[in-house]
């Protein structure tokens, strides 16, 4: 008679040369969970066991096998590969759904508002689950219009609930981008309406370098004060030269660029500009004085106002008029000090690109000139004060 133990083993026997004779690729078949592991569920198929490794479980993320199964579950698995020789079976379960990528993009359209649930936060995003194994990410550089998000942590935490807009999709990387700044309103788009370009603004100045002061105008809303636009007159090396940083400034909106976030100010622009000043004062011909600053080997730097200067090229220097022997021209050189102040003639006027020629040649010129007419005036007046006298003799 034989034993329990051997009728089972019989049994067995009879189950396993079934199920291996019918077994196939593709063939779903019904199983008893028999052991969990961290890996995956050993399948008992009926005399042999088959591995359903935690990956073919489900198109969601599993974080183990035991959130979905228990020892006993009787559940239907597909055979996805089975080698005769080794009478190894490999098992899936989410192959018996539709994967849930076949037509997101149809689900998930560019520009739609989806709600998800932060599963997982990296440096460099979060991912949201839009639905069982549909994850989407938000990158860092999408979670706020304004704030310089260091880290994901700093917005959300795993387990929020969130609402994303859709910016992108890949079906074949099964990658979804998100943005969470964009279900919100971007905050540079309104800076336009509340300061258009030449209005005046005021802000603290959050940091310096060596181009530039940025200045906080609103909530994590910096503008660039510009090294070129903090005077009209004065040659700045570096920032803190004018500003420090903690400083309340008044400053005048120059240019905005809501798409690429940049806010030009400008400090020189709220003051009087010097430049247009000194040319609507003076015109061509006035004489005018000015101090030597600097000599270079084509002329002379004259500073005619503070911030103001002007050039007298070298061929200005010369002092020549007509005088020797004839056809001939008498020239002195006239040697110019720095830092002495000399009478010239303004011979120039370009204020687009503000620049001003001088010239004490044609001062001199004049000079010589106005001598020669009133020594002709003198003259004239002498020969007839000469011929009246011969008349009345």
């Amino acid at each position: 008679m034989l034993s329990r133990k051997a009728l089972l083993e019989e049994e067995n026997a009879e189950k396993k040369k079934h199920t291996l004779e019918t077994l196939a690729e593709g063939k779903v078949l019904k199983g008893v969970v028999k052991n969990i592991t961290d890996y995956g569920a050993f399948i008992d198929l009926g005399g042999i066991d088959g591995l359903l490794h935690i990956t073919d479980m489900s198109w969601g993320r599993v974080g183990h096998p035991s959130e979905l199964f228990k020892v006993n579950d009787e559940i239907d698995v597909i055979v996805l590969k089975y080698d005769p020789a080794t009478e190894r079976v490999s098992l899936g379960h989410k192959q018996l759904i539709t994967d849930p990528w076949a037509n997101v993009m149809e689900r998930y359209p560019v520009g739609a508002r989806m709600s998800g649930k932060v599963v997982s936060l990296t440096d460099y995003g979060a991912f949201i689950e839009l639905e069982a194994g549909v994850e989407g990410l938000i990158h860092v550089s999408e979670m706020s219009w304004s704030k310089r998000v260091k880290h994901p942590s700093k917005i959300l935490n795993v387990g929020d609930t969130v609402e994303a807009m859709v910016l992108g999709v890949d079906p074949t990387a099964r990658r979804i981008s998100l943005g969470l700044k964009q279900v919100e309103t971007n905050p540079w788009h309104d800076l336009a309406e509340k300061y258009p370009v030449g209005s005046k603004i005021q802000g603290k100045v959050r940091n310096l370098t060596e181009f530039g002061a940025f200045v906080e105008v609103e909530d994590e809303i910096d503008g660039l004060i510009h090294i070129s636009d903090m005077s009209w007159s004065k040659r700045i090396k570096h920032p803190s030269e004018v500003l420090k940083k903690g400083d309340v400034v008044d400053a005048m909106v120059l240019n905005i660029d809501a798409e690429n976030q940049r806010l030009s100010l400008g400090l020189k622009q709220l003051a009087t500009d010097i430049w247009d000043d000194f040319f609507s004062r003076r015109h061509v011909g006035d004489t005018i004085e000015g101090k030597v600053v600097r000599m270079t080997n084509f002329g002379a730097f004259v500073e005619l106002d503070e911030g103001i200067e002007g050039l007298i090229h070298v061929s200005e220097f010369d002092d020549s008029h007509g005088g020797g022997s004839p056809g001939k021209e008498k020239k002195d050189k006239i040697e110019l000090t720095v830092g002495e102040t000399y009478p010239m003639k303004i011979i120039k006027l370009a204020p687009a690109e503000r620049k001003i020629g001088l010239s004490i040649r044609a001062l001199k010129s004049d000079e010589f000139r106005a001598d020669w007419e009133a020594y002709r005036e003198n003259a004239v007046d002498g020969a007839a004060t000469l011929g009246d006298h011969f008349k009345n003799r």
